[in-house]
């Protein structure tokens, strides 16, 4: 077994996964943000604000060190060497940061109608309040498309361009399905106005906005708390793909690093407590996790029997 020293064990520790890659394997980095990186062999090991996390197999840590032993497979004597023996590479004379190419597929957000009457219509029937209607159609989250009718619902990167859009019929057909070249990792999502801490969770834009009419209902600030649709439940194809986290919540956690608490709002049948499980194993001991299912099958379900409750008493 390799010896190591005292110090040169408390030089490794001090060192950070970021710093590390970017002095020794520069060309592992590849930028997914402005503030956020992942790896070139690893494309679910994230890094950001000092920690890094690989999410296809729920483990994460801050230093190098703990990089180098739980994702490279090193022992604890070969990591301090690789870190305290190897010479920094030269950034001028090493490959570039790579990044991720986000034109392979353009957003193509259908046309908008010359108003949003139908869906406006359609939101109020499904007991959204018009306060939070209004509020998506005039930040731009929301509109009518010119074909079909549709309800589009926008989720935009943090320079505040559309990269998303989940599309919701409103006849009885219930169409659903999302705009060619959605990226989901930026769904449809209404941040804190503030530095909130607490980020709830939904499977669709419209649970999202039954949260919110509920929120109104009972006096609470609606627009105090991060609200975050996950375009669905991640469904893996292959027994090697459970655990991958949702690419939504993923990036939503690196874009508003001040999020300490997750509430999880999924629905209320076998996917959605699979997915709410999944969370927790992965994200339990990070983030403190609070399962607020709903009552009904969704939450827009519990919004519905809430407003025929309290039409029925004023009977």
């Amino acid at each position: 077994m390799s010896y190591v020293s005292k110090e040169q064990i408390e030089r490794a520790k001090q060192l950070d996964l970021l710093t590390y890659l970017q002095w020794f394997e520069p060309y592992e980095l590849v930028r997914c943000s402005r503030n956020a990186y992942s790896t070139r062999t690893h494309d679910s090991l994230k890094i950001s604000n000092g920690k890094w996390f690989w999410w296809s197999r729920g483990i994460g840590g801050r230093s190098a060190l703990d990089y180098l032993i739980k994702v490279r497979g090193l022992s604890f004597p070969e990591a301090v060497l690789q870190i305290d023996d190897n010479p920094p590479v030269h950034i001028s004379s090493a490959a570039p940061v790579v990044q991720q190419d986000s034109s392979l597929a353009q957003l193509e957000l259908p046309e908008a109608n010359e108003n949003s009457k139908r869906v406006i219509a359609y939101l109020r029937r499904r007991g959204i309040s018009r306060d939070v209607i209004n509020f998506c159609l005039h930040s731009g989250r929301l509109y009518e498309s010119r074909m079909y009718h549709n309800a589009v619902f926008v989720g935009f990167d943090l320079e505040g361009t559309p990269r998303y859009a989940a599309i919701r019929g409103t006849t009885q057909t219930g169409y659903m399905g999302e705009a060619p070249g959605s990226d989901k990792r930026y769904s449809f999502a209404i941040p804190a106005d503030d530095n909130g801490n607490k980020l709830h969770l939904f499977e669709s834009a419209i649970d999202l906005l039954s949260y919110c009419t509920l929120s109104e209902h009972s006096g609470r600030g609606w627009r105090q708390l991060h609200q975050l649709s996950l375009a669905g439940i991640y469904s893996p194809k292959e027994k090697k793909d459970e655990g991958v986290e949702p690419a939504a919540l993923t990036n939503y956690l690196q874009n508003y690093p001040q999020v300490k608490h997750l509430v999880l709002h999924l629905d209320n049948d076998a996917p959605g407590r699979s997915a709410t499980m999944m969370i927790q194993q992965l994200l339990g001991d990070t983030y403190l996790i609070s399962d607020d299912p709903p009552i009904g099958k969704d939450v827009n379900d519990d919004l519905k029997v809430y407003l025929k409750q309290r039409e029925d008493a004023t009977r």
